[in-house]
C-alpha cells in the first residue's frame, strides 16, 4: 500500500544520487536506488516569465531511519531546485 505525501525534504546527493534525506525530523540513509526516471512537467506550457517549466526527477529508494527499511519516492524539481517526498510504501 502506498501513501502520497508531497512533504518537503532536505536531501544530500553524491554522484548525482540521493544518499540521505531528512523527513519529519528523522534522518534516513538510502541503502539502494530501486528506480530513477525523469519527466518534463507541462512541456506544452510556458511560465509567465517565458522560461520552460523544467524537468522533475523521481527516485524510488530503499532507505532506513533506524533498523526498519522502507521504500520512499523522492522528487526533485529542477525549476525550483526543491525536493519533495512523494510517496511511501508500507
Amino acid at each position: 500500500m502506498t501513501r502520497v505525501f508531497g512533504d518537503p525534504v532536505d536531501v544530500w546527493v553524491s554522484d548525482g544520487r540521493p544518499v540521505r534525506f531528512v523527513w519529519r525530523g528523522r534522518l534516513h540513509t538510502v541503502r539502494r536506488v530501486l528506480e530513477h526516471w525523469v519527466t518534463t512537467r507541462d512541456w506544452w506550457q510556458e511560465r509567465p516569465d517565458g522560461e520552460a517549466t523544467g524537468e522533475r526527477e523521481f527516485w524510488r529508494v530503499e532507505a532506513t531511519p533506524d533498523r526498519e527499511v522502507g521504500v520512499y519516492e523522492l522528487r526533485y524539481d529542477g525549476a525550483s531546485e526543491t525536493w519533495l517526498l512523494s510517496r511511501v510504501w508500507d
